[in-house]
């Protein structure tokens, strides 16, 4: 298998972002992606990022933030549907961080999973997410502009991504985006479904 390098994430939302946007889109468009998933936050932490799609889960836990505040998130589950409930257990007490609830299937299809296993348990939230994804490549690094829906409230966000961070931040500064808040994706959700200030 090919060894993973985790990329060092600068992500930051608004409703405009004016000049920045205008020198992101100067460059040529290189991928435009759209996608409808779903999120499942917990209360306990904002340290994994769960999301849901094409059936497929997909768990990323934040591995380190640099000092320019920079994020670095690595892979570590990815489950298929139907889901034993041995895994749905280990998701429970290793990356929720909530009670374990009590099974009434030895297995569990997307479906059951959310409706019998996640909507019941206090802590969790799920949350509808769309997104319009413009991509762009800037100094080698990887430029988003996305439009977002979180529960169907639009929003947007520029991400630029890279293996070495100082590539990254070199970017964010030509880009004239160092000044605006860095925000992931969780603590976005968060405060829109009022799970954060």
């Amino acid at each position: 298998m090919a060894t993973i390098i985790p990329r060092w994430e600068w992500r930051t939302f608004g409703k405009d972002f004016g000049e920045s946007e205008a020198k992101i889109k100067s460059h040529e468009l290189g991928n435009f992606k759209k996608s409808s998933e779903k999120y499942i936050l917990t209360a306990k932490t904002s340290e994994q990022n769960c999301k849901i799609r094409d059936d497929l889960m997909d768990i990323k836990s934040l591995q380190a933030i640099n000092d320019d505040k920079l994020e670095q998130w690595y892979p570590t589950l990815k489950e298929t549907f139907p889901m034993k409930k041995e895994t749905i257990e280990k998701l429970f007490r290793e990356f929720f961080l909530v009670e374990v609830p009590k099974f009434e299937r030895d297995e569990y299809t997307y479906d059951q999973y959310l409706e019998e296993v996640v909507k019941p348990t206090e802590g969790l939230e799920i949350v509808d997410v769309y997104k319009e994804r413009s991509i762009y490549v800037i100094n080698e690094a990887i430029v988003e502009v996305a439009e977002t829906k979180f529960n169907g409230v639009p929003n947007r966000t520029i991400c630029v991504e890279h293996i070495d961070p100082e590539l990254v931040m070199k970017t964010v500064r030509e880009l004239g985006l160092e000044e605006m808040p860095n925000i992931n994706y969780i603590h976005a959700m968060k405060q829109a479904v009022g799970m954060e200030e």
